[in-house]
């Protein structure tokens, strides 16, 4: 099992988590919601849990629970801009489908 962080996330993640003054890292997970049905979700680990799971890359660390691993096992997680929209983005191997506003998946 594993989330793979290019190193554009990584500095972005070191970036947010100094500007913030504390936390381990970014905490990866997802959400009923939207067209297809799931969407991830962003916020800061404070703490990593006895059902957690910990991903480090270029120093950077990404907490994901148990139940959201499921659905984000094997993505690659980068960060981009697009004009003036800068926002994390997923390569998940196990989205089968995408909204067309990319917002949501399902698997």
């Amino acid at each position: 099992m594993a989330i793979t962080l290019t190193q554009k996330a990584a500095q972005h993640i070191l970036k947010s988590l100094a500007r913030r003054g504390h936390g381990v890292g970014l905490r990866l997970g997802v959400k009923r919601v939207g067209c297809s049905g799931l969407a991830y979700t962003f916020d800061y680990a404070d703490e990593v849990g006895g059902t957690d799971h910990l991903f480090e890359a270029h120093e950077a660390r990404v907490v994901v629970d148990e139940e959201a691993l499921r659905y984000l096992d094997g993505s690659t997680l980068d960060f981009g801009r697009e004009g003036l929209k800068e926002s994390f983005r997923f390569d998940n191997p196990n989205a089968k489908a995408q909204c067309g506003c990319g917002e949501s998946f399902s698997v």
